[in-house]
Formats: C-alpha cells, sequence, structure tokens
C-alpha cells in the first residue's frame, strides 16, 4: 500500500503555518505528523497538498494508494481501522474523513463514491493553530513513548540534579551537564547532538530535538518543544518551535507557536493572559476577523521566517504570518500580515521580497542550509496570496 497524507479539511484554520507546508509537516510532541505516521506505519508517505507546494513536499501515485487525513495524529485505534480497510472504503469521523483507499488519489473526495466505515476515537486532531500547543503535552508523551520503546538512554551525568530518570531519555552526542532535570510531571527528551548548557531548569515534558540548543539558566515548564536547530532561553512555558528558530534570550514566551527560521529578539515577551482574564481571540484568516479560541491562555502564532527585534512586546492572542519584521516600543497590532516591515510606532510598509529572501538566505547559510528556487518560489506565492491584507 501507498501511504499519502492529505491536507483535510482544515488547512486556511491552520494559516500562516501551512502557508509554507502541508498539514502534516506540522511539529506537535517530539516529530512532524508526518514523522509520526512513518513511525506507526513503517513505513515512507507522500504529500497531496497545493501545487505551490508539490515541488519542494511531492506526491507519489501506485495501484493502491491510502489517502491519510493530515490533521490527525496516529494511534493504535486509528492504525488498526486503517489498516482494516478495504479498496474503495472510507474510514469517516463525522464529516470529516480521516483516511480512504483509492487507485486515482488525485480525483476530488466525495463520500458518496466509497463504503463508509464509521470511527470514532479519542486521537487528537490538528484542527486549528492553537490546537499545537495544547495537545503538545499529550503528543509529547505518546512521541517520547514510540521513540524510547525497548531503547536505552544515554547515561545521565551525575552533575545534574534529577528526578523521575525513568522519563528522561538522552540521545547520542547530546550534552547536559548541571542542570535541574525534573521530568514526574512530563518526559523529558534530549536529541541527537542537542546541547543543555549549565544551569538549565527544567519541569518536563520538553522535547530538546536534534541539534537544538538549551541557552543557559533557562527556565523551562509545560510541555515545550524546541525543534531541529532550534536555540531557546529565557522563561518558556507551553511552546512550540518547529525547527531552527532562535529564542535565545531572556524574556517570557508562553502558549505559543513558532515556525522556522524565525528570531526572537533579546527581552521580548509574549502576553498569555488577558488581563480581564477574558477568553482569548485569535485572528482567522478565512472571516477576516478574530474568531474564538475558548482558550484563557494563549500567546503568539508567528509563521516561518519572521523576525522580531530586541524588548518587543506581543499582546495576548498576536498571529504574525511569514516573512514579517517587527522591532520597536509599544504593543504592535494583533494580527500583522505576512511581508510586514514596522512596529507600534513607526507603523508598516511592506518587506519587499528581495530583501526578504536576502535575510532568509543568510539565515539559512548559519544553518549550513541553501536557500533555493524552490524555497523562494513558495514564498513568491504567499507574498502574492497575502498581498489582500497589507492594508496598512
Amino acid at each position: 500500500m501507498n501511504y499519502i497524507l492529505s491536507d483535510g479539511n482544515h488547512r486556511e484554520d491552520l494559516f500562516p503555518f501551512t502557508f509554507t507546508r502541508p498539514v502534516s509537516e506540522i511539529r506537535v510532541g517530539i516529530l512532524t505528523i508526518s514523522e509520526k505516521w512513518e513511525k506507526w506505519l513503517k513505513a515512507p508517505v507522500s504529500f497531496q497538498t497545493e501545487e505551490y507546494l508539490s515541488e519542494k513536499y511531492p506526491l507519489t501515485v501506485a495501484a493502491e494508494n491510502m489517502v491519510i487525513n493530515g490533521s490527525y495524529l496516529p494511534n493504535k485505534a486509528l492504525i488498526e481501522a486503517i489498516q482494516n480497510l478495504k479498496m474503495g472504503e472510507a474510514l469517516m469521523d463525522g464529516e470529516d474523513y480521516v483516511a480512504y483507499t483509492t487507485d486515482s488519489p488525485n480525483e476530488f473526495f466525495s463520500s458518496e463514491d466509497y463504503v463508509t466505515v464509521h470511527f470514532k476515537s479519542d486521537c487528537t486532531i490538528i484542527k486549528n493553530t492553537w490546537d499545537i500547543f495544547s495537545n503538545n503535552a499529550a503528543a509529547l508523551q505518546a512521541d517520547f513513548d514510540v521513540l524510547t520503546q525497548g531503547r536505552k538512554s544515554q547515561p545521565i551525568s551525575n552533575t545534574n540534579k534529577v528526578k523521575s530518570p525513568e522519563n528522561i531519555f538522552i540521545e547520542e552526542g547530546a550534552t547536559v551537564e548541571f542542570c535541574i532535570l525534573n521530568a514526574s510531571t512530563g518526559p523529558i527528551y534530549i536529541g541527537k547532538n542537542a546541547l543543555m548548557m549549565e544551569g538549565c531548569m527544567v519541569r518536563g515534558g520538553l522535547a530538546l530535538c536534534e541539534n537544538a540548543i538549551l541557552k543557559m539558566g533557562a527556565k523551562i515548564y509545560g510541555a515545550v518543544t524546541a525543534g531541529p536547530g532550534c536555540k531557546l532561553g529565557g522563561e518558556v512555558n507551553n511552546a512550540v518551535l518547529f525547527a531552527n528558530s532562535n529564542k535565545g534570550h531572556d524574556g517570557f514566551l508562553g502558549n505559543s507557536v513558532i515556525g522556522e527560521w524565525c528570531n526572537i529578539g533579546a527581552d521580548t515577551n509574549t502576553s498569555n493572559l488577558k488581563n480581564n482574564y477574558a477568553p482569548v481571540r485569535l485572528w482567522n484568516y478565512q472571516t477576516e476577523g478574530f474568531a474564538k479560541t475558548g482558550l484563557q491562555f494563549c500567546g503568539l502564532m508567528m509563521g516561518d521566517h519572521s523576525k522580531c527585534g530586541i524588548n518587543v512586546m506581543f499582546n495576548t492572542g498576536t498571529v504574525i504570518g511569514v516573512s514579517a519584521n517587527i522591532f520597536g516600543s509599544g504593543f504592535p497590532r494583533n494580527f500583522i500580515p505576512s511581508f510586514s516591515w514596522g512596529g507600534a510606532t513607526a507603523g508598516y510598509t511592506t518587506f519587499r521580497t528581495n530583501k526578504a529572501f536576502e535575510v532568509a538566505e543568510a539565515m539559512m547559510k548559519r544553518r549550513n542550509m541553501e536557500f533555493n528556487d524552490t524555497e523562494a518560489k513558495i514564498l513568491e506565492h504567499v507574498f502574492e496570496f497575502t498581498q489582500k491584507w497589507r492594508n496598512y
């Protein structure tokens, strides 16, 4: 069987993160959703996504294909239900398809064309941006169980102060010295060649992924993910950084999601709770208004390649698009469109693609990665698509 992960029905609800990736390339827990499926299925996956993303995330088609909704996180019950599907059957969760088998994955899906198999379980679904941090604790525990099953951790240095060492796993090449590690509230996973500098205080769960760095004296609590190549410091609670992003200095980040290739300036703070304790609203790209999250705690949603300068203060429930650059005093607006340049005091102008590409190329070069034509085409598409919101 050939496995394909589709964007399902929630791609637009996951903007700005799905401007630059399929739904299944979102990271939650330790792994991306696609990596989770590959672990559970023990098979590679390809992607059914927007045409402008297909060069970077290609689709592979075979005679027999299983198309899986990339919003769903796999678990034992879901895997069993999918593997029991026959050709021409669709696994349905209410109005949403979970998976279906077909010889024509490029054709539009209609449940009327399939034999319906009803499905209901407690599996996690990523439908909205805030679902990423809200479900990070459960996803981190699930990934930890899968990645560490039958394996032995590297030894924990006796320079560390440790509680619940059975919930700590250190991969080969990682360095952890003179830190406080409390894994009684959630697992602590330290990826290959990751570095936890001296004096870090960690209250699990934490995923410090491959080549990530936790800076000296960091205070980490709640379910926090620092994806591959990330640098993380200061005070962080219940936040997810996808990959290769930096929040390396003091300042608070809470109940937030940060995409790839972002940089948070020193002493930047994100509010995650309104002064009147009211439920938080977040910008919705479909309705072009602020939607109810039902959450009391919700911080910053920042798309790929966005940056902010030192001492920036973000309001509760702020959404920033792709390749924005924010700086200056005062609170920026709660919704900052992609390719915006400026701040609360100076106002905003359009961050032109040639300049944005120079920044992206310089940052990626620091990680020995190339900003190529494929990346440029994706960002050019996002620039054009998001132009209507840059009405400063």
